[in-house]
């Protein structure tokens, strides 16, 4: 874990996904790129939907498909691999990872549909992340199982989620229908975020958002505002570290003395 002085300017990617833009994720993103900039810090948005973001993950992705032998079928992983290490991605991607090097701080910002994040942004998880940039990388042996889950090349930087969602609080809490929000958000903050290295802060989340007012907005941009002031100095969730002695490797399971009575995502939460 690090921490970074307040006063520090700092480049921040937002990664949006929204397809309206006068919907309220709409209004916050306005509201977060300008509320970081008058701070004095550097902002790049990368709007998918306005992109036009091709969010399935193929044989176009590499700039060399027409050089493939024929018949040679399309493997996702050695593909990946093989674009990267040669330079054949296709140039969206290679914008959004140079993108993701320049960034200080990463936020997601999106509505919660069907318990997960619109398949447009998911698609620019699995294209941009790529085989030697997010994963594949490191050491796997008996001692090591990989740069991962708390190291990796995005480690050093922070991230955290800004999410929509139409349901009540009480919907998402510890014995809520939807289950809790923690659950829901595990796969993208420790499977996404911290497996290629952030320190994934808190995530900031809206409910009822069909019951928003301009005086509830007010207050949702308020508090908002507070998050993003406090990028720098909130204390990323304290997720495990896969390599610092909690877990038997290569199994990858808790040795038994860690969290030895907790079980389920919240025994991978120091």
């Amino acid at each position: 874990m690090f921490l970074i002085l307040e006063s520090a300017t700092m480049n921040i990617l937002l990664v949006y996904a929204h397809p309206e833009p006068k919907s309220l994720n709409g209004s916050l993103k306005d509201f977060s790129v300008k509320h970081l900039e008058d701070a004095g810090h550097t902002v790049q948005v990368s709007d998918l939907y306005a992109m036009n973001w091709k969010a399935s993950l193929d044989a176009d992705d590499s700039t060399d498909r027409q050089a493939r032998p024929p018949g040679m079928r399309f493997d996702p992983s050695l593909d990946s691999k093989r674009a990267f290490e040669n330079g054949l991605q296709s140039k969206d991607i290679a914008l959004e990872q140079d993108k993701l090097r320049w960034a200080d701080a990463v936020i997601l910002q999106f509505p919660l549909w069907w318990f997960s994040m619109p398949a447009i942004l998911k698609g620019w998880v699995e294209r941009v992340y790529a085989f030697g940039f997010a994963y594949g990388v490191g050491e796997h042996s008996d001692a090591r199982w990989g740069d991962r889950y708390g190291e990796g090349t995005l480690a050093g930087k922070r991230a955290m989620l800004v999410v929509t969602t139409g349901g009540w609080e009480s919907h998402y809490s510890a014995r809520g229908i939807n289950g809790p929000i923690d659950d829901i958000l595990f796969p993208i903050q420790h499977g996404i975020l911290y497996y290629p290295g952030f320190d994934v802060l808190p995530p900031f989340v809206i409910y009822r958002t069909g019951r928003t007012d301009e005086a509830r907005f007010a207050k949702i941009r308020d508090a908002l505002g507070q998050r993003l002031d406090d990028l720098w100095t909130t204390a990323p969730i304290p997720f495990r570290p896969q390599n610092a002695g909690a877990y038997h490797i290569p199994e990858l399971t808790l040795r038994p003395d860690v969290a030895p009575d907790v079980a389920g995502f919240a025994a991978h939460t120091a």
